[in-house]
């Protein structure tokens, strides 16, 4: 029998891993660092006589939080990582013990799907028969090739990110006038932020007006709040 010929689809879920970490990552950099800036910025009594500080405690926080975010995202997917490749193993070990209360476990899954009892039974059995534990992992325990964890890819996409997104702000400390360096940094960041809002959405097929409206919004006020503690403690200081 001929099989149909498979039409052409577009799906976004193979980028989750590096997507996630990236846009967060990225998010990360461009926060923080603005936030960083504008709070010491806020702090410091003469702002144009101080641009160099500033900018050096900038590039300080860009390569300590892109270790940062490289080491928490490597160990956190690591540790998703270790908890599938424990689960795989407990699958494959009752696979090996007791494969026929292990393929009533998937046709009870098929079942629960809306599958008849029989046809469910003979999917199953013949999934079973060419890879049963990626059945199993598949279907059991929601474990994919397009979103099984992978710590090094997750790791180097958010310390990557994270430099990319950290150096704007940078950008924009260098560049403004120092007598209004905060109002050049926390504005041209919550643009860089709106961007990034609605690549990152686009990238995943969600509305790009809604993905900037969450991400500047929360950047502006990590922003306005890093620069009233900053404000607050430079004139107790």
């Amino acid at each position: 029998m001929k099989l149909p010929r498979r039409h052409a689809e577009r799906h976004r879920t193979d980028r989750s891993g590096w997507l996630r970490a990236a846009v967060l990552g990225a998010n990360d950099g461009i926060v923080s660092t603005a936030s960083l800036v504008v709070g010491v910025a806020a702090a410091t009594a003469d702002v144009a006589a101080g641009t160099h500080a500033i900018l050096v405690t900038g590039v300080a926080g860009l390569v300590a939080g892109a270790m940062s975010m490289a080491a928490g995202e490597y160990v956190s997917v690591h540790s998703q990582s270790d908890t599938e490749k424990a689960d795989l193993a407990r699958e494959q070990a009752e696979l090996e013990t007791d494969p026929a209360a292990e393929q009533r476990e998937l046709t009870g899954i098929y079942v629960g799907r809306g599958l008849t009892a029989d046809l469910a039974q003979q999917v199953a059995a013949q999934l079973m028969a060419k890879d049963a534990l990626g059945a199993h992992a598949r279907d059991e325990l929601g474990i994919t090739a397009a979103l099984q964890a992978r710590p090094v890819q997750a790791a180097l996409a958010s310390a990557a990110s994270f430099a990319v997104g950290a150096a704007l702000p940078l950008a924009a400390t260098a560049l403004a006038p120092g007598a209004s360096l905060i109002a050049w940094v926390a504005g041209t960041s919550i643009v860089f932020l709106a961007v990034l809002g609605a690549v990152a959405a686009r990238a995943g097929g969600a509305g790009m007006l809604l993905g900037a409206w969450r991400v500047t919004f929360w950047g502006a006020v990590a922003m306005a709040v890093t620069a009233a503690a900053g404000r607050l403690f430079g004139a107790i200081a």
